[in-house]
This record gives C-alpha cells, sequence and structure tokens, in this order.
C-alpha cells in the first residue's frame, strides 16, 4: 500500500481550522468579499499537473476564508443554524477521517451501532415512544421527506395499494392537511413524492401560526381521502407549537397520520422547563427534526423518527443479491434513508450527546430560549421597534418603524445595514404581510455579551440617519 504524506496537509488544515475557530470572537459574521473576488481567488485553469497537498490546501483556505459567512459564531442569527461544538466537530473529522460508508452493517459495523445507540438515546430525550424507528438524513428537508414516504406507504397500504410496487398510477388520491404557516419542506416533500402539492390542504392558524384545530377537525370532515395531517413543533418565524395532542386527537379520530416537523422546535422536549409546549407529541405518528440546529452538530445532520417502523422500511428499504445485508439484530441504515452511499453521520450525534448529556441539552435549549427574551426585552424598550410575536422559543420578529410610514422599506433597510455591519448577523423574513427581522438563537457559544452587542449594533443601524 502506497503509504502518502498524510501529517503535511492534515497539519495545514487543522492549523487553519483553529485559527479560524479561535478568532471568531473578533470576525466580522457576514462575508468580508463579493463573488467577483472569490471568482478571481478560486478560479483559474484546470491543474494539468500534481501539486503539493499543503500548498493545495493553503491556497483553497487562504482564497475561501474571506467567503465564509461565521455561522459558527455566537453572533450569527440567521436560518436557525447552531454551529457546531466541540465534541461534534471533533468526531466529524473521524467521520471524514475513517470514510465509512454507513448503507450496511457489514461496510460499517461501527457506524450502524452507534447510529442504533445513538437513535435510541434521541427517542428518550425527545420524548418519542421506544419503539420508534430512526433515520440519520441530511436535514429538515429529507426529514420530512422519509416521514411522509413512509406515510404515504401506510396509509395507501391500507387502502389495499402497495405504492413501492405499483407507483401513483391508478392510488387512491392522498391529500395533505398543513397549517397555513407550514415550513416550505413539507411542500417540495409533496412534490418529491408525487403527492403534488396541489394535494395540500392549508388549514387555518392563529395570529402566532399555531393550527386551529377545529379548523383542522372541518377540514377531516370535507373528504374520507386517505389523509396526512402535518403539525409543526415550532414555527420558523414565530417559534409557536401547534397543539399537537389536540391535533393527534382529532386526526386519529379520523385515521389520519399526524407528521410533527419539530426541526428545531422538537428539541423543547428535552427541556424540564420548556417541555409542555411539546404535549402529546409523542401521539403522533413520525417526526423530523435537525441535529445541526440545537443539537450543534455540523452539517449535515438530519434525523427523522417514525413510530411505525415497518412503513418506514417498507418506504425506503431495499434488497439486491450483490449486497450483504444485515442478520437478526443487525441495523442496515438503508433501510431507514433515502440514500444508499453515505456519510456516517451518527459519530456526531453520538458526541454531542456525549458531552452534553440530558442535562446539557436541556441547559442549552433553555439558555438559547432565555437569550431571545433578552433580545426581545431589549429591543422592545426602544421607541420605533415592535415585537411581532410572543417569544415561547428562540425566535424573535422585529420591526422598525419609519417615520414616513415605509416601515417594510426601512425594516429591510435595517436588516441590509445589520448584515453589513458585521457586528451580528440576522436574516429577513415577511410575517403576516410585513416585513421583519428574524433572531433565531440557537448557538451552544451564545452569551449575554453576544446579544448586547447585537442590540447596539441592530439601534445603531436602526437609527434614521444611519448609512443607507
Amino acid at each position: 500500500m502506497e503509504k502518502p504524506d498524510w501529517a503535511a496537509p492534515l497539519a495545514e488544515a487543522y492549523e487553519r481550522s483553529l485559527a479560524y475557530l479561535t478568532t471568531l470572537p473578533d470576525r466580522p459574521v457576514g462575508s468580508a468579499t463579493d463573488r467577483l473576488d472569490l471568482r478571481a481567488a478560486l478560479g483559474g485553469p484546470l491543474p494539468e499537473a500534481p501539486q503539493d497537498a499543503r500548498e493545495v490546501v493553503a491556497r483553497l483556505a487562504a482564497a475561501a476564508e474571506p467567503g465564509l459567512v461565521s455561522t459558527q459564531s455566537g453572533r450569527f442569527f440567521g436560518f436557525v443554524i447552531g454551529g457546531a461544538n466541540p465534541a461534534a466537530l471533533a468526531a466529524d473529522w473521524l467521520t471524514t477521517t475513517w470514510d465509512q460508508n454507513a448503507c450496511l452493517s457489514a461496510l460499517a459495523p461501527a457506524a450502524s451501532v452507534v447510529e442504533e445507540v445513538t437513535g435510541a438515546w434521541l427517542v428518550q430525550l425527545l420524548g418519542l415512544p421506544a419503539h420508534a424507528s430512526t433515520g440519520f438524513v441530511t436535514g429538515g428537508q429529507m426529514a420530512n421527506f422519509t416521514a411522509l414516504a413512509a406515510a404515504r406507504h401506510e396509509m395507501l397500504r391500507r387502502e389495499g395499494w402497495d405504492v413501492e410496487a405499483d407507483g401513483l398510477a391508478g392510488a387512491p388520491r392522498l391529500r395533505v392537511l398543513a397549517g397555513r404557516h407550514r415550513h416550505n419542506t413539507i411542500d417540495r416533500a409533496a412534490g418529491f413524492l408525487g403527492l403534488g402539492r396541489a394535494a395540500i390542504t392549508s388549514v387555518d392558524t392563529d395570529d402566532q401560526g399555531r393550527m386551529i384545530p377545529d379548523a383542522l377537525s372541518d377540514a377531516l370532515a370535507e373528504s374520507d381521502r386517505p389523509t396526512i395531517v402535518c403539525t409543526q413543533a415550532g414555527g420558523v418565524n414565530t417559534g409557536a407549537f401547534d397543539p399537537v395532542g389536540d391535533i393527534c386527537a382529532v386526526a386519529h379520530e379520523a385515521g389520519a397520520w399526524v407528521h410533527v416537523d419539530g426541526a428545531f422546535g422538537l428539541w423543547a422536549a428535552a427541556s424540564p422547563r420548556l417541555r409542555h409546549l411539546t404535549a402529546g407529541v409523542e401521539r403522533a405518528d413520525s417526526w423530523a427534526t435537525d441535529g445541526h440546529k440545537w443539537l450543534n452538530v455540523p452539517y449535515d445532520s438530519g434525523l427523522v423518527f417514525c413510530a411505525h417502523p415497518r412503513a418506514h422500511r417498507a418506504a425506503m428499504g431495499t434488497r439486491a443479491d450483490y449486497l450483504i445485508h444485515g442478520g437478526e439484530g443487525e441495523r442496515d441504515a438503508l433501510d431507514y434513508t433515502p440514500e444508499f452511499s453515505r456519510r456516517a453521520r451518527g459519530f456526531p450525534v453520538y458526541a454531542a450527546i456525549g458531552a452534553l448529556g440530558r442535562a446539557g441539552v436541556a441547559e442549552l435549549v433553555e439558555r438559547c430560549c432565555a437569550l431571545a427574551g433578552s433580545f426581545a426585552e431589549q429591543l422592545a424598550a426602544h421607541d420605533g421597534v415592535e415585537i411581532l410575536n410572543d417569544v415561547v422559543l428562540n425566535q424573535v420578529l422585529v420591526r422598525f418603524l419609519a417615520a414616513d410610514g415605509d416601515h417594510d422599506g426601512h425594516t429591510r433597510a435595517v436588516v441590509e445595514r445589520v448584515q453589513r455591519d458585521g457586528t451580528c448577523w440576522m436574516s429577513g423574513t415577511t410575517w403576516n404581510g410585513r416585513a421583519a427581522m428574524r433572531i433565531s438563537v440557537s448557538n451552544w457559544s451564545t452569551d449575554q455579551d453576544d446579544v448586547d452587542r447585537s442590540v447596539a449594533a441592530i439601534l445603531r443601524c436602526a437609527r434614521p440617519d444611519a448609512e443607507g
């Protein structure tokens, strides 16, 4: 076997990684360059000859770093991205080093067992049924896709139709009921699965985006078609929770499948203080969440759970003569995810839970929510600033009022100024037709000083005399 020089390129990567991570508290959070400069730095003709590996790594890092958004920073508050804690990041390095294809137990025994163990831990942390099956996917999109594939299988099976064998042509038509403020991954999953986005009926929600059970009951009564109900644990704008327990009672009475999209909000179940928000969640049929949000595991790390493991495996599993399928007591990951070849995502999740423990996960979630409350309290104390949501979790919607009445234009301008300022980074959104700044607090390293510095920057950018 050839013995390449591992030490030099890995040393270069380690040194640059450590320099990047240790300077995060002082780095501007947004990108420091534009795409033209990035193309100039990273582009060029196709290399014709081999090059020194360490020099390649050094050039890549130097050229790419100005174009990075510091999502690992404690002052990054966009898109519910939680960064990566040290144990999870270190385990992710090992994952890359070991380079296991985690599709089959025979191919990656350690990865298989880690996913088995970690799946059981996650089910306990999130208060889900002990028998629920687990799949490690890329993110919330594929978690929702996988769960809805299991739902599609089971609802059509009850109608006497084998969708995996016979497809959808001629099948009983499914419908999907979901709240008006659902995440777009539900619509995309319906499209991917051949149900069609037109199969989704929007159910009325209250002023915080919570599905109204009576409205769901009315929608269920409109048709006797097989139905999937999609609920939400933590709305991406307000952080609000559908009353999942009440929804399960109504939906199950009508014979429907209930799926919970809990990309970040499902983690509230790990907190004794916040668990009431997820009351009844264990009564659902499937659940989706993200490890790279509140567990702070590196991308990619989505998680799907199903209370009907047989339906989960039927929707995802495959068999082939050239594969070595696991025997009794052996878990093949390809039976639970859409992918064949795939990264061993269980290792970083294992490390994150091991480093935090149950108490650490609860503390992380509760601290982020307390800091979100601090954001809202400090900003609301100033004239011309309006908080649009009840801050029940880690999401804060902020609107900035303009003297000329163009509140939408002023709010969008403030968001852009904050992003350019570099102290912190938030994304914009639209809530009930009104422009807003969306603050998402989900990083393990965020502290009160980060919030205070960010509030000062936001207020500075919101002043009427701030640069346009």
